[in-house]
């Protein structure tokens, strides 16, 4: 389609200063990795290090790139918060440009993809996000596209009653549409890259939202004006929060979530700049460049680390860049929600397709034309499913250490041994820490959470529950990665995100290998040297417990008690937004769904049932 004159960008942080910036961290994760494995040689080191030291040398290596990346984000992004007036600006001075004066309007498309998911939750936040765009009253250049890729007959013929009583009693239906496909090649990417294909040519730009996505209307506006502004940027990300949540598993992850991203994310925009994250879903794309340049490559190889990419969005970023367009995030809470998980179970599916899509991109780093920040994206996400295991077989080998050498060392290898990992702790809870001490130096903040009893008393609740659960993901990703490399994959499945219960019997299959092997290193380590039992507690209780922890963070009682006393409560349950008012969640607590009266549309159907 034609497009207007570009008009004149605002001005970005330079690139000299862009390059300083990142000179600037590279140095402080540099010279804080070199001080640490210093730290541990010397520990290691004290009677001369053996192959069992260099092993676990090159193991901790491994997994201190993630951590302490993400402990300068937060330093960066807290002091950004508590030392600039305008923080968001300060990183991402392109969102404050207004459009120019007399430039047409641009038109957008607002996507939703969809796979076996349930309708009635579907076409919920649907007309949520709808509504929010119409209340604004400059919704004519906005149109809104369902993508389904539903293979279960019975969801798609469902989705299909819904869309057209839907679209019969709206005001202007030609601006709504669906389609689904006869195949779902690709998955979500190949859906997209459908729609973009087809459809895309009628549009500027595409608003991705996922199943479980609401945006406000406000939210949409504001990319669309920041894209209009700035010719120059390909993705402009925006930074997703959780809704409020009835599931005592989604309400304490998504807590413990947005206070670790709020500085995280701003931090790392501070040096990645106009090379920033996208997520895939909530954010914005300019379509000619995306249609041009992002088509996914096709692996090589059998699956699972061939074939079709399952992490699209990591690699569009960076092939974005590659055309020479901006990629960058707007990290502020405003608008932007996603739900979160509401099970342990239903997390670790969709984090093991996440693990097996991140481990692909080792066979993408070598992609031609990528930038070197693209390539560090990359890296960046294999390294985070990768320490898992690096830090399982760490934790193995000093064990091993130990059997070998008779007990503890009782010597002044000790203390600096146990304050290496108080410091590496610190190090790893710190983008969290950093967002409650946030909460607490703002007073409208610290109100905005339900003051600061609430504040710290939700953060201890998700600092014991993150304890608890760090073995359990670390377990599972390390077995998980090993399957991978004997071919085993996931396969692609609807999320069940309705609140529901975990059967003790159904956590236990599985989650056995944890409790099995849980009770292995307590049973060894209580008869060979229980000194260490106090220090390897955090571990043993995460893995013995996996099972209980399934079953308890999914029951309903202890949801409601904790809504009830606004634990981990987040600011939307205390001024709720129209958006998240419209959604309905109250009807989501473990409650049987009932047919809707007068509407002609069957039962709702859930993602989960067979």
């Amino acid at each position: 389609m034609t497009t207007a004159p570009a008009p004149t960008p605002a001005r970005a942080p330079d690139a000299s200063r862009l390059y300083r910036r990142r000179a600037v961290f590279a140095l402080l994760v540099l010279a804080t990795m070199t001080a640490v494995i210093i730290a541990l040689a010397r520990i290691l080191g004290a009677d001369g290090l053996g192959v069992l030291d260099l092993a676990m040398l090159a193991l901790f290596s491994l997994t201190t790139p993630w951590v302490i990346i993400g402990f300068w984000n937060a330093l960066i992004g807290l002091w950004l918060l508590r030392a600039s007036r305008d923080p968001v600006g300060r990183v991402n001075p392109l969102v404050h440009t207004p459009p120019p004066d007399g430039a047409r309007r641009s038109r957008t498309a607002v996507v939703m993809p969809i796979y076996n998911e349930a309708p009635e939750q579907v076409f919920r936040h649907l007309d949520t996000v709808v509504r929010s765009v119409e209340a604004l009253g400059e919704d004519a250049h906005i149109e809104f596209f369902l993508l389904s890729d539903t293979r279960r007959a019975e969801i798609h013929v469902e989705e299909e009653a819904r869309f057209a009583a839907y679209r019969s009693r709206h005001a202007r239906p030609e601006r709504l549409h669906y389609r689904r496909r006869a195949d779902n090649v690709g998955h979500k990417a190949g859906n997209l890259r459908e729609f973009c294909e087809n459809q895309g040519g009628d549009f500027d730009y595409m608003v991705v939202l996922d199943a479980d996505s609401v945006m406000s209307g406000a939210a949409i506006q504001r990319l669309i004006r920041a894209m209009d502004a700035n010719p120059t940027l390909g993705i402009l990300q925006t930074l997703v929060v959780g809704l409020p949540a009835y599931s005592p598993f989604a309400r304490i992850f998504q807590f413990g979530m947005r206070q670790g991203m709020r500085a995280y994310t701003l931090g790392s925009a501070w040096w990645q700049g106009d090379q920033g994250p996208y997520w895939g879903h909530n954010a914005i794309v300019r379509l000619e460049p995306f249609r041009e340049h992002c088509r996914l490559p096709r692996l090589p190889g059998r699956p699972p680390l061939g074939g079709e990419i399952l992490s699209h969005d990591q690699v569009e970023a960076a092939l974005m860049r590659r055309a020479g367009f901006d990629v960058r995030v707007l990290p502020v809470e405003d608008g932007s929600y996603e739900q979160n998980p509401p099970t342990l179970p239903d997390f670790l599916k969709r984090d093991l397709r996440w693990c097996q899509g991140n481990m692909q991109y080792t066979r993408l780093l070598t992609l031609p034309g990528l930038l070197p920040l693209g390539r560090v994206q990359l890296a960046l996400a294999i390294l985070m499913y990768v320490s898992a295991p690096c830090w399982l077989g760490f934790l193995l080998l000093g064990f091993t250490q130990v059997l070998l050498g008779g007990g503890i060392d009782q010597n002044a290898n000790m203390l600096p041994a146990l304050g290496l990992f108080a410091v590496m702790m610190t190090m790893s809870f710190t983008p969290k820490l950093a967002g409650i001490l946030d909460l607490l130096l703002h007073r409208e903040s610290r109100a905005a959470y339900g003051g600061g009893g609430r504040v710290l008393l939700g953060a201890g609740v998700e600092l014991l529950f993150s304890l608890l659960l760090g073995p359990v993901l670390a377990l599972t990703h390390s077995v998980f990665i090993g399957g991978l490399l004997l071919g085993k994959q996931v396969i692609w499945e609807a999320q069940n995100r309705s609140s529901h219960s975990v059967p003790l019997g159904e956590a236990f299959r599985g989650l056995w290998l944890h409790t099995l092997l849980g009770l292995l290193a307590a049973t060894l380590l209580a008869t060979t040297v229980p000194d260490l039992l106090p220090w390897a507690a955090p571990v043993l209780l995460g893995l013995l417990l996996a099972a209980p922890l399934a079953t308890l963070s999914s029951l309903p009682a202890p949801g409601r008690w904790l809504a009830a006393l606004r634990v981990c409560a987040v600011p939307e349950e205390f001024r709720t937004p129209t958006e998240v008012a419209r959604l309905h969640l109250e009807s989501e607590r473990w409650e049987d769904p009932v047919e809707e009266p007068n509407s002609g549309i069957p039962k709702p159907i859930r993602a989960g049932d067979s």
